[in-house]
């Protein structure tokens, strides 16, 4: 597994360096790719290094590290940040628990108890980079479905034609059509055969029955009955009325 990307923040060198000494990263699976000593630095080594884990004081000049934290997240949403802080303050914790914040710990740092952060994080990272993964991977065979789809749309089709296509459950290819389009497959289904057979009536001069076929329905009949479902009128109707309003 590759190394985790720490910047250390804080004004006080000493404590960086006492971080770069005394904590034995190596141990823990990350290397110490950066440092800065202010809010400004640290924002432009966030854009710079793209660090996985972020260890900073919140006292720190120009801008505090709450405020940092807070502009960083809009561009690096999946950065963590661990907060270390002299100020045993709650409304320092309260605001920190209310962004996200992974850790609040205070100086001096314990480095085992520090150790403990890391390896939680760690876990916690792995798993957000598994599931970004997992919904990457089903955002691609959505896209590859619903193009096998439109370019089989004349065809029988069906959740078990697609579950055989792409060597998947039926179960789970209905899920993946909710999750990722927000409707069933059937319904998904049904719409875009509405949208294609509406463009074959208002551009070709196909009868009914052969755009009914080329949308996916063998009976023209079902398709007549669904079309007035979805749209208010008979594809006939629906015709005529766009032809009427283009003279």
């Amino acid at each position: 597994m590759k190394k985790l990307r720490v910047l250390l923040v804080d004004d006080e060198i000493m404590i960086r360096e006492g971080f770069k000494r005394l904590f034995d990263w190596e141990a823990h699976g990350c290397e110490v790719v950066g440092e800065a000593a202010d809010g400004m630095e640290a924002l432009g080594q966030i854009d710079a290094l793209r660090p996985d884990i972020v260890i900073m004081d919140i006292n720190i000049p120009i801008m505090n590290g709450l405020k940092v934290i807070q502009t960083a997240r809009v561009k690096h949403p999946q950065t963590a940040f661990v907060i270390v802080s002299g100020y045993d303050d709650f409304s320092y914790c309260q605001q920190a628990l209310r962004m996200q914040i992974t850790d609040y710990i205070l100086k001096p740092v314990n480095y085992e108890e520090f150790g403990s952060c890391i390896d939680n994080l760690k876990i916690s990272l792995f798993e957000q980079s598994v599931s970004r993964e997992a919904e990457q991977q089903e955002e691609r065979l959505i896209t590859r479905m619903t193009r096998f789809l439109q370019a089989h749309l004349a065809e029988e089709l069906s959740l078990g034609v697609l579950a055989e296509e792409f060597h998947l459950s039926a179960q789970y290819v209905s899920q993946l059509f909710k999750n990722e389009i927000g409707v069933g497959f059937l319904a998904y289904l049904t719409n875009i055969r509405m949208e294609k057979a509406k463009k074959l009536l208002l551009s070709t001069q196909l009868s009914v029955a052969e755009v009914a076929e080329r949308a996916g329905y063998a009976d023209y009949r079902v398709f007549t009955k669904s079309f007035k479902k979805a749209e208010g009128v008979t594809p006939s109707q629906y015709r005529r009325e766009f032809l009427d309003g283009a003279h």
